[in-house]
């Protein structure tokens, strides 16, 4: 019954991934919105859902590993795996408004995050203000929005047409988002009863089953995003789900936990520093050109199957965890870290040289 309901969950995050993009991006030239901000609001948000439920209901059942989990590993998994393979699969543009706000946003609520759950829990006070956070973010998305509208419609009616065709993409969005939430509870549910079976811990089964799981409606959407052209919702879309997974998921799920949400020992000290380094990574990667090349996908891609790789190691406590941690720490990550500085100061120099 699991494989059942693991392959329908697949087929469905297939169908509803297709219907929501063409429906939302139909909506955007309709309305009037930039496409940037479709991707950052209702797919991002649509297609967060998942995470939403899933870390709400296991806040209600005292399961604040998974609802935790749920949350860091899909940030982490949204840029590491997603971003890397939409990359790989066509170079992906980023819009300036990314790289001088929404990338930075997604940083600083990844820090905000850290320190917030210093104290071993996200308290229902934490919750309120990750909630208040969202509704800020939401209004001055819709500002922004309404400002670059008006000043790229003065001296016209600045009026879209009006059409029969919007209550059908209305309807194609809906239908996709639906599709994708019963994909995705199907597809975990499976998921999960293998991990079961297998003996792994909630939390691992959080950062990884779930959080790989949830995120599937993100990977549909942002590789048909960039397959279709539509580079903005395919970046936007995984920039605007991080920052809801932290503001709206973690926001809710504690704010209506009834003790909020406790947070272990092990990830305030590895995994949520995870999350904020690949968030911080996001900053040089973007900068170069305002383009994530094919090869920078893959470097990201490689990094989550090293993280995913060390969450098994330490999960059966292998042999092999102490050579693979210093290789990646004393290695791997200076030397990526080094190659990114230099692309970064390589793309400032071009950048004074073109001002000048």
């Amino acid at each position: 019954m699991s494989y059942i309901a693991f392959l329908a969950g697949l087929c469905f995050l297939l169908v509803g991934a297709e219907i929501l993009v063409r429906g939302a991006s139909r909506l955007a030239a309709r309305l009037g919105i930039s496409p940037l901000v479709i991707g950052l609001t209702v797919v991002a948000f649509g297609t967060s859902s998942p995470e939403l439920a899933v870390s709400i209901k296991a806040a209600f059942a005292d399961q604040a590993e998974i609802a935790m989990g749920n949350v860091v590993g899909s940030n982490i998994f949204n840029i590491l795996f997603i971003l890397g393979l939409s990359a790989m699969v066509t170079p992906l543009l980023v819009a300036q408004q990314l790289i001088r706000f929404d990338i930075p946003l997604m940083v600083g609520l990844s820090a905000a995050l850290l320190l917030l759950v210093l104290d071993g829990q996200l308290s229902r006070l934490d919750g309120f203000l990750l909630a208040a956070g969202l509704v800020a973010y939401l209004a001055f998305l819709l500002y922004q929005n309404a400002r670059s509208r008006a000043q790229a419609t003065a001296g016209s009616d600045g009026m879209p047409s009006a059409s029969d065709a919007w209550g059908i993409n209305l309807m194609l969005v809906a239908a996709g988002l639906v599709l994708l939430v019963l994909g995705s509870r199907w597809l975990v549910e499976g998921a999960v009863a293998f991990a079961s079976f297998l003996g792994v811990s909630e939390q691992v089964i959080g950062l990884t089953i779930i959080a790989a799981g949830t995120s599937l409606p993100e990977v549909m959407t942002s590789l048909i995003a960039a397959l279709r052209g539509e580079r903005d919702i395919a970046v936007g879309n995984v920039v605007g789900s991080n920052v809801f997974n932290i503001l709206g998921v973690l926001g809710l799920s504690s704010l209506l936990a009834p003790s909020g949400l406790m947070v272990t020992p092990a990830m305030i000290s590895f995994d949520i520093p995870v999350m904020l380094a690949v968030a911080v990574a996001c900053l040089p990667i973007c900068f170069t050109g305002g383009t994530i090349e094919r090869w920078e996908g893959a470097l990201l891609l490689g990094y989550y199957v090293a993280y995913t790789l060390y969450l098994i190691l330490a999960t059966t406590q292998h042999d092999a965890l102490a050579g693979f941690t210093g290789v990646m720490l004393y290695f791997v990550l200076p030397l990526t870290a080094l190659t990114l500085a230099v692309l970064s100061r390589q793309e400032q120099k071009r950048r004074s040289g073109r001002l000048r």
